[in-house]
């Protein structure tokens, strides 16, 4: 059989840390509770899990409010939570021009109740200035909500100068951590920041269908909750609970997740972010070395590797970039994502709409021999272009 190379982090991380596997597989087989609604030995412990993984967020993203640290169904739900929560008609909001739709959709959705926004342009390499920011806020604006790093030209954005913009104004900021949570230590009191919002898939190397929503107390008491229902607490009112997290979190919660994900920040926490970073880091420079030599493609986003993560977009200016996505996949083993990403608004801003980029995207369990067999192919399938 041929031999694989998994290089679409940026989608899902694979493979995951062993015990994240390993732990769901135990509260399946052996736990099966629910937490807050029973006191019998299982739900206790079901519930000093959930509670151990809020306190990992808390560390991890350095924010202060385990309480707040509510767990979503996904990171999608975390932003409608966020965007669907705290707009109402007549308030505006700005977001940069590299936003995923998981941003743009619920915000085009809310322009016909209105609600009006703006894109913030950002440079050739998809990264904004804050004093662009500062020009673009009016006396309507109630939130500005942006990605950390694109999810297709991979550059970082300068949270902490937008953040005192943001605290300067008196705006509200909320950050989409898709592509950083994990990998990128975020100060979330050095970057003013009002939300976060970050899938457990990605980065922090747990299960789908589960995420983070970090809610500063101020900001979430000005939040309607989008989903209303039991929650085990407070079960003599029909009223929702207007405490945390409990305010956020009705229904049953994902318990397999939940022991996934907090067995996920476990060994990130014992590895160090730090450490997964410089891997990242390593990794992405020796690519983006590598495309340097290869004639024939280019490359969306930031050259600088300060200024991105390990997600890498390519476009063979002289083939189809499906077509090439399709060789590496068929001929050499190589899984990539091919397309527009759901980021149209990021590939006008690069330059790469409506072809797209084919997107490689690195993660802590991606070797050295993972990126050169990566870069062979890419030479090999430009050459054959001639």
């Amino acid at each position: 059989m041929m031999n694989t190379v998994y290089l679409d982090n940026a989608a899902t991380s694979f493979p995951k840390p062993p015990e994240v596997a390993e732990r769901m597989r135990e509260f399946t087989l052996n736990v099966g509770a629910s937490i807050n609604r029973s006191v019998y030995p299982a739900a206790q412990e079901a519930g000093m899990v959930t509670y151990e993984l809020r306190e990992r967020l808390c560390r991890i993203m350095d924010f202060p409010y385990p309480r707040s640290a509510v767990i979503t169904p996904g990171n999608t739900a975390g932003l409608n939570m966020i965007i669907k929560g705290l707009l109402k008609p007549g308030d505006h909001c700005l977001v940069s021009s590299v936003e995923h739709n998981a941003v743009m959709r619920p915000l085009t959705q809310l322009r016909g109740r209105g609600v009006s926004f703006d894109r913030v342009p950002c440079d050739a390499e998809g990264l904004i200035d804050a004093d662009d920011v500062a020009a673009m806020i009016r006396p309507d604006t109630r939130l500005v909500i942006m990605t950390h790093a694109s999810n297709v030209g991979g550059g970082i954005q300068d949270i902490e100068a937008v953040g005192r913009v943001c605290a300067e104004k008196g705006v509200f900021f909320a950050l989409d951590a898709a592509q950083t949570a994990g990998h990128i230590r975020v100060d979330f009191e050095a970057a003013k920041l009002g939300a976060l919002s970050a899938p457990g898939h990605k980065g922090l190397m747990g299960p789908s269908g589960i995420g983070a929503l970090l809610l500063r107390p101020d900001l979430a008491r000005q939040l309607d909750p989008l989903i209303v229902g039991g929650t085990g607490s407070a079960s003599d009112s029909e009223e929702q609970p207007d405490y945390m997290p409990d305010r956020f979190e009705s229904g049953t919660a994902n318990l397999p997740g939940i022991y996934g994900l907090e067995a996920a920040l476990g060994f990130i926490e014992r590895t160090g972010t730090d450490a997964i970073r410089g891997h990242d880091v390593r990794l992405t420079a020796r690519f983006l070395d590598g495309l340097d030599t290869i004639k024939g493609v280019r490359l969306a986003g930031p050259r600088d590797i300060k200024k991105r993560v390990g997600v890498i977009s390519v476009d063979f200016t002289e083939r189809d970039n499906a077509e090439c996505a399709g060789i590496l996949a068929e001929k050499y083993g190589i899984m990539t994502r091919c397309g527009l990403h759901c980021a149209p608004s990021a590939h006008k801003t690069l330059g790469t709409f409506p072809e797209g980029t084919v997107r490689f995207s690195t993660g802590f369990f991606n070797t050295e021999d993972d990126i050169d067999s990566a870069l062979k192919a890419v030479d090999e399938i430009a050459r054959g272009s001639k």
